[in-house]
C-alpha cells in the first residue's frame, strides 16, 4: 500500500493543487477588457462618476470604466482585481482598480487607465506588448478597496450653492459594499432627510437644513434580507460649508 502510495503521490498532489485552484477561481468571472487609447496613463478627469481631477489619480491612477459594474452610479468607486488569463504576459494577481466611469468598448467588461492595463502585466516589457495586443482576457472578481490612513472625505462641488443647494461626492469608499442610500442630519434637533443619487457619485440635497450637519451612508450587505449598515461620522459638515471645500468624515469602514 505505501508503495502504491508512493508510486501515485505526484498525481495526487497535482489534483490537489488543481482543485485548489478551481475552487480560487470560481470566484473570479471571465471577461475581457481594454484600455483608453486617447487618455493619459492614469485615468480620465472626465469619467461618469464625476470625481474629476481626483478620479484620475485614485488608486494611484489603477482605474477603470465599466458599463456593466458601473449600475447607474451605485458602482462608483467600487474595487475589482482584475488578471489577464495569458500566462505569456500576465502576473497571477493582477491589478486592483476602482471604477469611475461608465462605458464598453468590443465586448469588455472594463476599459482600464493605461497604468492599470500594464500594471497585469509580468514586467514592464510585458506591460508595453499588452499594450500593443490592446483587447485581452481576464477574470476578475470584487474586493475591499483599502486607503490607509485615509478616513471617508465629502467633497462639496462647485455646482453647490450655499444656503439653497448642496451637492457632495463621496471619495475613499473603503470596503467591499455598496452605497445605497445617504441621509443629511441636521445636528442640532436630529432631524434628517434622505437624498438622491443625481448621478455618479454625486448626492444633492434641494434646500439643505441650515446648522451644522451629518451625513450617513448606509452600506449594503448585499444579503437578500437586509443586513444592511448605516455608518454614521464623527465630524460634522460645517455650517457655513462652501462649494469646492472637501470634509473629513472622521470614519473608516472597517474591513472584515
Amino acid at each position: 500500500m505505501a508503495q502504491l502510495l508512493r508510486r501515485h503521490l505526484p498525481v495526487i498532489l497535482s489534483l490537489i493543487l488543481f482543485l485548489s485552484k478551481a475552487t480560487a477561481d470560481a470566484n473570479f468571472t471571465v471577461s475581457r477588457a481594454a484600455y483608453y487609447p486617447n487618455s493619459d496613463i492614469e485615468g480620465t478627469e472626465n469619467g461618469a462618476c464625476e470625481y474629476g481631477a481626483f478620479g484620475a489619480t485614485l488608486n494611484n491612477g489603477d482605474v477603470s470604466a465599466s458599463a456593466s459594474l458601473y449600475r447607474d452610479g451605485v458602482g462608483c468607486g467600487a474595487c475589482y482585481q482584475v488578471r489577464c488569463t495569458n500566462p505569456y504576459y500576465c502576473s497571477p494577481n493582477g491589478v486592483t482598480i476602482v471604477i469611475t466611469d461608465s462605458g464598453a468598448s468590443d465586448g469588455t467588461d472594463f476599459i482600464l487607465s493605461q497604468h492599470a492595463f500594464t500594471r497585469m502585466a509580468q514586467s514592464t516589457d510585458a506591460g508595453t506588448a499588452l499594450l500593443t495586443v490592446g483587447v485581452v482576457g481576464i477574470e476578475y472578481r470584487r474586493v475591499s478597496c483599502t486607503y490607509p490612513n485615509k478616513n471617508i472625505v465629502f467633497k462639496i462641488t462647485e455646482s453647490s450653492n450655499f444656503p439653497n443647494y448642496l451637492e457632495f461626492e463621496i471619495w475613499y469608499q473603503q470596503g467591499n459594499q455598496d452605497i445605497i442610500a445617504v441621509q443629511l442630519c441636521e445636528t442640532v434637533n436630529l432631524t434628517c432627510q434622505l437624498l438622491s443619487r443625481t448621478h455618479g457619485a454625486v448626492w444633492a440635497a434641494v434646500s439643505p437644513p441650515s446648522g451644522p450637519l451629518s451625513i450617513r451612508m448606509l452600506f449594503s450587505s448585499g444579503a437578500p434580507r437586509g443586513g444592511d449598515t448605516w455608518l454614521v461620522p464623527t465630524n460634522i459638515v460645517p455650517q457655513n460649508w462652501t462649494a469646492g471645500a472637501t470634509y473629513d468624515s472622521g470614519v473608516q469602514v472597517q474591513l472584515q
